[in-house]
């Protein structure tokens, strides 16, 4: 295992670490040896996690080793309350390492990653009672009712005693070596069935003598979760991963909704406390029981029910708002102030245990399965949260009452329903409590911070080390590209302005049929909303071809390629979406699979779409919040206000405004869902992003670091068919099929593609078109260097389609690929491909290009047999490996002036529809070697009457394109091939820019083959 010596710190890696691994620990090191925070961006794929485990633990081995063995110095449990059990001071004042997470999932593969490592400090992780209980009735209950049925059974007063909370001290006595090792949650369940300690109590016990402990990060925000873990937390470091959500999660954290029904259900238990405690005196004679408390506190909520249902509001879209302070004022009204809110919290305390005990405590003492919601708990909460800091942040917060539909028995009473919020605009006021607490560092990290200086700004914490890493891929492994319009020329822009036209939806649904038969096997596609997904899918079902009845759906044909999964709205619906995903992926009959999906949803947040479960992600437009919805707008105000009042008091200050923060929102969101492909260093992907907004300078400037060098503007989809294909043909060279190259061999210089020529982009697609390619099969074996050439597909195979190309190609022996032309260039030329995207009808095709995945075998088809192939096959357009050329373009010209395709914009248009006017099919050139045998037949046919008006119409065609000159010498030079009396030299180099129809890896091959073939004419 590599051992790197990073500012005087030996960090052990479990593998060769690149560059950007090695500046991130340095970064890391940095920040911890010098008492600071830390903001450190890497992207996915480029082992962050490991490097941040890796140079945090040799920095913390390095201050005196790992508190291994210690597990017996924590066993000594309160039986009074376990949850208030003295904090036990450590031996030793050595920091404790504290990382979180988003998720429990997600910690799971960070303590998979510590197992990796030569690294074995003690560690815990924490869960809920939820995850860790394994009492048979108590695991039943959920919330408030789980913890205080807890709470009764560890008091050994009870009759009913919890035997696994008692066996705790006992186990933590005999197995010193726990958390030495690595364990996670399920780890910690299976202990506690097979040996009998509560795992919940088992883990609250060990982390007081950790060296790191595994939390989720919701677990230190709130405040009252983070009291009961007892964290000493002076001197400590502080790890915040996949740390982009932070900011929401801790303004969520210290704000609060009441909507009217919850209110309504407080009253209605209010009520029923009222009635619980006159029985519960009446039958014992127990005075404890005080009603009047209970009937005081339906009284109060009674009066703000009504007091918030008196506040005018005006406007339904603007509702009435005020600032922060205002809610200590509304709640003076009611007579609950400071000195009020204690006695009143401590009331709804009793009443919930109340309530709780009554649904959850049987007569005799036993604890029933049914567990209880009580709805009294969140107004509990709400109360703490507003009087908890006195008054000191109120300027913060905004208070909104907003009116929305309710119920239809409300609506049928003509009750409107109200919703009260107290929405806190400072995320920065949780983070800074860390900082009071005496943390030595807090390091936040993921692979989408950026823009940073934002992040940093709403935060409230200054960040002095920082980075944005570049990533690990080479530049041939990715293909990132803005697409600012489709296959028809329409722009894309999914802008409320535009989004809801039909021709934005076609147009969106046409490219995506596209891109579902290009890209390989996993394609992922997100929209802004899931207005927008409804919307464009619903579309696409019923929208064909409007000039044809019978003709297929948008959605028919993306189905064609790729089986389509939809992200759901419900949550609980997710994990069967993700395995519907998984299991339509491995179908052998499709060439892969489809997930749309929402930026900002569950799959665009920390799910690995690794290697072929994603190789191309498409962002259909920027993921704006809605401007008019009270929590954006109000954000965008306070901190236009901020921004202002920070400018009077500073001149130089760079004060976040509300639409930088608006913009940087979206961006972040954009973003994070990018991450979805490209996972480690041997994958490789695409990125596109569907929406002219990306080709703005500014916007693209809030992209990750690492993936502004790669993306490019394309004026023409055409272009992005053309350069997504050979992408897709070529790609992967240091992909998951190259697990041999190492870092090394990786960094290099990559031959930079050659810049797309104009005369072949305009040929390429440009709207929805079928182009079946049919490959042979490949020698296993290379032969010589000139053999390799038979590997070379025509860059420009993309624009020809199937209902115009009949393309035979035999290829008998491992012959290169400028021989077969030699040969084929001197059959008749007595037909030409078709260039155009148009069938006879007028219509766009229902077919595009082919897909490039390498599930479908290759076929052999000559002659006859292919035009019906092209129907049935789902072969691939393009196979990255092995690939023998199977099409070549019949665009002879000696001047740039011709074209197959005219890229005059004004004129595209007019001229598409005059060539839809004229054209006939025509029979195309067949690039099959010739047996001398066969050419009396073939001559033979090319003499019949629908040749010659097949051929007459080719040439009216080429006639309206060229000038009068241009068209008589490009009669002569036909003329001249059927005759053969043009020298093959000469037809080589005739044949305008055929170099840039190979890859940039084979030109000296082919200057070397011109060469040749040029000394051998005698030229």
């Amino acid at each position: 295992m590599p051992t790197y010596n990073l500012r005087g710190i030996n960090v052990d890696f479990p593998y060769e670490a690149y560059d950007c691994q090695l500046v991130y620990m340095e970064k890391v090191i940095q920040a911890l040896q010098t008492k600071s925070n830390a903001l450190l961006e890497s992207p996915t794929g480029t082992g962050k996690t490991l490097c941040l485990l890796c140079a945090t633990l040799a920095w913390r081995k390095s201050l005196g080793g790992f508190s291994r063995g210690r597990s017996e110095r924590s066993s000594q449990l309160s039986s009074q309350d376990p949850d208030e059990s003295s904090r036990e001071s450590q031996s030793s004042k050595l920091p404790t390492i504290i990382y979180t997470s988003r998720t429990h999932s997600q910690l799971r593969q960070v303590i998979q990653e510590l197992k990796s490592t030569n690294y074995r400090p003690k560690m815990v992780v924490l869960g809920s009672r939820e995850q860790l209980c394994i009492h048979e009735k108590v695991r039943s209950l959920h919330g408030k009712a789980q913890t205080n049925a807890c709470h009764a059974l560890c008091k050994k007063r009870k009759k009913h005693y919890c035997a696994h909370f008692s066996r705790v001290s006992e186990f933590l006595r005999s197995n010193p070596g726990l958390g030495d090792e690595p364990v996670d949650i399920e780890d910690l369940v299976n202990i506690g069935r097979s040996c009998g300690p509560c795992p919940y109590y088992l883990s609250r016990e060990l982390h007081k003598v950790v060296d790191i402990l595994f939390t989720p990060y919701n677990y230190l925000i709130d405040r009252g979760y983070r009291k009961t873990l007892n964290i000493e937390w002076q001197n400590s470091v502080l790890i915040f991963d996949e740390a982009h959500n932070l900011e929401g999660l801790c303004a969520d954290a210290a704000s609060f909704d009441l909507p009217s029904s919850l209110l309504s259900a407080c009253i209605s238990e209010a009520k029923s406390c009222v009635d619980l405690s006159i029985s519960r005196r009446d039958k014992s004679n127990d005075k404890s029981c005080k009603p009047d408390n209970f009937a005081i506190l339906r009284a109060l909520l009674l009066k703000l029910e009504k007091r918030i249902a008196e506040v005018p509001i005006d406007s339904k879209e603007l509702g009435f708002t005020k600032p922060g302070p205002y809610i200590y004022e509304l709640l003076a009204d009611l007579n609950v102030t400071t000195k009020t809110a204690t006695m009143l919290i401590d009331i709804i305390d009793e009443a919930v245990l109340l309530l709780e005990e009554d649904a959850n405590i049987s007569d005799d003492g036993g604890q029933k399965t049914k567990g209880t919601v009580c709805r009294l708990e969140s107004m509990g909460d709400i109360f703490r949260l507003i009087f908890r800091d006195n008054y000191s942040h109120a300027n913060n917060y905004r208070v909104h009452v907003q009116e929305v539909e309710g119920s239809t028995l409300d609506a049928f009473k003509g009750k409107t329903s109200r919703i009260l919020s107290w929405w806190c605009f400072n995320p920065g006021i949780a983070m800074e409590e860390f900082s009071r607490f005496g943390v030595r560092s807090i390091v936040l990290t993921s692979g989408t911070l950026s823009p940073m200086d934002s992040f940093a700004e709403e935060l409230k914490l200054e960040f002095p080390i920082r980075l944005e890493n570049p990533h690990v891929i080479t530049e041939n492994q990715i293909w990132a590209g803005v697409v600012p319009a489709g296959p028809s020329g329409y722009a894309f822009n999914s802008s409320y302005r535009s989004r809801d036209s039909l021709e934005y939806k076609q147009e969106l649904g046409n490219a995506i049929v596209n891109f579902a038969r290009i890209v390989p096997d996993g394609l992922l596609v997100f929209f802004p909303s899931y207005y927008l997904l409804d919307q464009c899918i619903g579309c696409w079902k019923t929208m064909g071809h409007t000039n044809l009845s019978n003709s297929s759906t948008i959605w028919e044909r993306i189905c064609k390629y790729k089986l389509p999964v939809v992200e759901p709205r419900q949550s609980s619906l997710f994990p069967m979406s993700i395995e519907d995903y998984m299991t339509k992926l491995k179908d052998k009959s499709a060439s892969g699979a489809v997930f749309f999906a929402v930026c900002r949803g569950k799959v665009s947040e920390g799910l690995d779409f690794a290697d072929h479960a994603g190789r191309a992600v498409v962002i259909t437009g920027i993921p704006f919040a809605t401007r008019t919805d009270p929590k954006v707008r109000l954000k965008r105000e306070y901190l236009d206000e901020h921004a202002q009042l920070q400018q009077l008091g500073q001149k130089n200050s760079q004060a976040l405004t509300g639409e930088e923060w608006y913009s940087q929102q979206a961006s972040r969101a954009v973003n994070q869902a990018v991450g979805r492909v490209i996972r480690h260093r041997h994958d490789y992907g695409a990125i596109i992003f569907c929406d002219e907004r990306f080709s703005n300078s500014n916007r693209q400037s809030q992209m990750s670091l690492w993936m502004q060098p790669h993306v490019k503007c394309y004026s023409k989809f055409g272009d992005v068919v053309f350069t997504l294909t050979r992408f897709f043909r070529d790609g992967g060279i240091c992909g998951p099929t190259k697990l041999e190259l190492t870092r090394n061999s990786c960094q290099g210089n990559v031959e930079s593609s050659q810049p797309l020529d104009k005369l072949h982009s305009d040929k390429l697609l440009t709207t929805d078109t079928s182009c079946t390619v049919v490959s042979v099969s490949s020698p296993k074996k290379r032969g010589t260097s000139l053999s390799h050439l038979t590997e070379v597909v025509p860059a420009n195979r993309s624009s020809l389609t199937s209902h115009k190309l009949n393309i035979g190609l035999k290829l008998s022996s491992n012959a290169n690929l400028l021989s077969h032309l030699s040969t084929n260039m001197q059959s008749s030329f007595k037909d030409a491909i078709g260039s155009t995207n148009y069938d006879l009808s007028g219509t766009k095709s229902s077919q595009c290009i082919a897909p490039c995945s390498l599930k479908k075998p290759r076929l052999v088809i000559t002659g006859h047999e292919q035009t019906e192939s092209f129907e049935k096959s789902d072969e691939p357009s393009c196979s990255r490996e092995n690939s023998h050329a199977t099409s070549y373009s019949t665009g002879f010209l000696k001047n740039e002036k011709l074209q197959w395709f005219n890229d005059r914009s004004k004129q595209n248009a007019q001229d598409s529809r005059r060539l839809l006017e004229s054209e006939v099919k025509v029979k195309n050139m067949t690039c099959t070697s010739i047996d001398p045998k066969d050419k009396e037949k073939n001559s033979a046919s090319t003499a019949s009457n629908d040749e010659e008006r097949k051929g007459s119409a080719f040439l009216i065609q080429v006639q309206e394109k060229l000038t009068d000159a241009e068209y008589k010498e490009f009669v002569s030079f036909m003329k001249a091939l059927k005759s053969k009396a043009m020298k093959i030299g000469h037809v080589l180099q005739s044949i305008a820019r055929f170099k840039d129809y190979i890859p940039a890896k084979y030109h000296s091959m082919y200057d070397h083959h011109v060469q040749a073939n040029q000394n051998v004419a005698g030229l």
